[in-house]
């Protein structure tokens, strides 16, 4: 009889939890500073190049990199080539890299940009300078970058 309560118990916290994931971040203008950020961003990449916004994308305090705000960008094969905060991870390949939850989150950007063009992205990462991850979404875009589409995007930490 016990085993039988706890069994129900256990199908009853499963059928009853959260059906799937927040497709969206709260809404709040953090969010919609991000999406802004990164429209502006895209834009000035697809008409200005890598090479000309990058630096000014890299300086600390800048529009582009405040606080835990800040741009970053993959090409399309999922290579880092924007990453002011963690800089040491420009040049590496971030496919199927998973977040502590097992979830591939770089793949789940570029799915983004494929299927809707942009999007939000919810994954568990560290805030530039700690250990312990942190809830994080990130808006990501589609940006054409050498002819080729990779992504863009920035992120905040929910409070």
């Amino acid at each position: 009889m016990l085993k039988q309560i706890v069994v129900c118990a256990a199908f009853a916290v499963m059928t009853t939890g959260p059906v799937r994931a927040q497709a969206t971040p709260p809404d709040s203008p953090e969010a919609k500073r991000i999406e802004l950020l990164v429209n502006k961003a895209a834009d000035l990449i697809e008409k200005q190049g890598t090479e000309r916004v990058f630096p000014e994308m890299r300086k600390k305090g800048s529009e582009w990199y405040s606080g835990e705000v800040y741009v970053f960008a993959y090409d399309p094969d999922l290579t880092v080539i924007l990453q002011p905060a963690f800089h040491q991870r420009e040049g590496q390949h971030m496919a199927g890299e998973k977040d502590k939850n097992g979830k591939p989150f770089h793949d789940e950007f570029m799915k983004v940009v494929q299927t809707k063009g942009s999007g939000w992205v919810d994954y568990w990462v560290p805030k530039p300078g700690e250990t312990q991850p942190s809830q994080n979404w990130s808006y990501v875009k589609a940006v054409k970058i050498n002819g080729r589409t990779g992504v863009v995007g920035a992120g905040f930490y929910p409070k």
